[in-house]
């Protein structure tokens, strides 16, 4: 991979946030793990996406670089942060990027419908990166 391609893919993350976004991957969340399982390997749509993925200072739960999608999945803590979670999306849109999020619940117990939402989504995204 190119330094310019690689830069694209990381939007300018230090080496601190790629090395912590690397960490975290070990520590996923049941949900995440669940979601992970269907999107890793090209699975839906073949669309590659990277977990834990470190977009400038922020890490993406879920990043699909070719359609320019985060995936978040909130847990609890979400309901006491909806304030930084808006600035996070708009800061995170600032590189035209979309953002779409589903609570735990969703994935744990609805995860087909969680799918094709996503899919429903990257559907409707032509980006050229």
């Amino acid at each position: 991979m190119s330094q310019e391609n690689f830069d694209n893919l990381f939007y300018g993350a230090s080496s601190v946030i790629r090395q912590f976004a690397k960490d975290i991957r070990t520590r996923m969340t049941p949900s995440e793990k669940i979601l992970w399982s269907e999107l890793r390997n090209k699975k839906l749509d073949g669309l590659k996406f990277r977990r834990q993925h470190p977009i400038e200072y922020y890490i993406a739960d879920f990043y699909c670089h070719e359609k320019k999608l985060v995936i978040e999945i909130d847990g609890e803590i979400h309901l006491y942060q909806k304030q930084y979670d808006i600035g996070r999306t708009a800061e995170l849109e600032r590189f035209g990027i979309q953002v779409i999020r589903f609570k735990n619940e969703d994935v744990l117990f609805r995860v087909s419908s969680v799918l094709s939402q996503i899919s429903d989504c990257c559907s409707r995204i032509n980006i050229e990166v």
